[in-house]
């Protein structure tokens, strides 16, 4: 059956899936069906040393760690802009991240405001992104969650 979608459709679908298995904790569906296997990652606004090239696996393993004393994780994503060249695309997204955690003593949430610019390519005829960068504006609440 074809694809009834347009490539920005599509496109967006696998953006989306970022957030929702990330905040589902659904780290295989992410390998799987968001990530390639390696990734340009740059999480330097939020702390990281420098921009990496990893697995998409390590990412999922970090990701897993920090999320495993969170009682709950939501990402609120949107204002999509979509730019499409042949086999690659570029998208930027606004973003909301709130971490809920109930044992924490100064405030039960963090919130983490801020953009995404990420860069898809098409793999075995499906987006996958390859590039991923994170641009924190502001954080606000119980950031350490203690």
């Amino acid at each position: 059956m074809e694809n009834q979608f347009t490539q920005r459709e599509q496109i967006i679908e696998t953006v989306s899936k970022l957030f929702l298995y990330t905040d589902n904790q659904e780290w295989r569906k992410l390998q799987d069906e968001v990530f390639t296997s390696e990734i340009e990652f740059d999480m330097t606004s939020m702390g990281a040393e420098k921009i990496e090239r990893v697995q998409a696996r390590e990412i999922c393993y970090r990701w897993e760690k920090a999320f495993k004393e969170l009682d709950a994780v939501h990402h609120q994503a949107g204002t999509y802009v979509v730019e499409i060249n042949n086999d690659e695309a570029k998208v930027s997204a606004y973003s909301i991240a709130s971490h809920y955690r109930k044992e924490a003593k100064k405030g039960k949430t963090r919130e983490y405001v801020g953009s995404y610019d990420l860069h898809l390519i098409k793999h075995h005829g499906d987006w996958r992104i390859d590039r991923f960068k994170y641009k924190l504006k502001y954080s606000t609440g119980n950031l350490t969650l203690e």
